[in-house]
């Protein structure tokens, strides 16, 4: 079959691997070329009030962490793993894109980031978003939000609210600090952040 004609958009992975973006192959990364690709990608812009930015790996960890501190039943793994990899497809997208943006770049943007957590999806037997597990999620991905806009970045508490929408508390404490250590709040390097990520992951996996 011809597939001269058929768009492709391919980037070299940590473990020299080929992933295509257009059309990503589920079998295409090894774990660890998801986490370190996590941990190379940045929150807010790259922006920070710390030596080092906060990775979307760092991020996901800690919207785990606020989901298992507020559910009233332990999560099950396919429930950790949903929650760990919410962002998955940033990583391989080299960007966190704001909403704004999103809307701007529209639906071509939209389809290629879909490809990608639907390749990820089928790869960590994701399970399907319910209407009750999608809404505990965004609550707890806001609150994260608003605590990193604050603590990492630097916004006020009423930027928060008036600029980026968001309601949801500022956390004072720092879920992370609790199981890793360090200092509240401060963004990891991305060696660390890539390896917290990967055990996570690791530990996670269907069985």
């Amino acid at each position: 079959m011809d597939t001269s004609d058929r768009p492709r958009a391919w980037i070299r992975l940590p473990s020299g691997a080929a992933l295509d973006l257009i059309n990503p192959r589920s079998d295409a990364w090894t774990d660890l070329d998801l986490a370190a690709r996590l941990a190379r990608t940045y929150r807010w812009g790259g922006e920070s009030v710390w030596p080092w930015p906060l990775s979307v790996a760092q991020h996901s960890l800690l919207v785990l962490a606020l989901r298992r501190n507020s559910a009233p039943h332990a999560l099950s793994n396919a429930e950790a793993r949903a929650e760990l990899l919410h962002d998955a497809e940033e990583g391989f997208l080299g960007f966190d894109c704001i909403s704004p943006l999103k809307r701007v770049l529209g639906a071509p943007f939209q389809q290629v980031a879909s490809r990608l957590m639907s390749a990820i999806a089928h790869r960590y037997e994701l399970p399907a978003w319910t209407e009750a597990s999608h809404r505990v999620h965004k609550l707890a991905d806001r609150i994260a939000a608003a605590s990193e806009a604050v603590h990492c970045t630097g916004w006020s508490q009423q930027e928060v609210r008036e600029v980026l929408g968001i309601e949801e508390r500022v956390l004072t404490e720092d879920p992370l600090q609790a199981i890793y250590g360090g200092q509240a709040w401060e963004p990891w390097p991305s060696d660390v952040a890539a390896d917290r990520f990967l055990c996570e992951l690791r530990r996670l996996q269907p069985q």
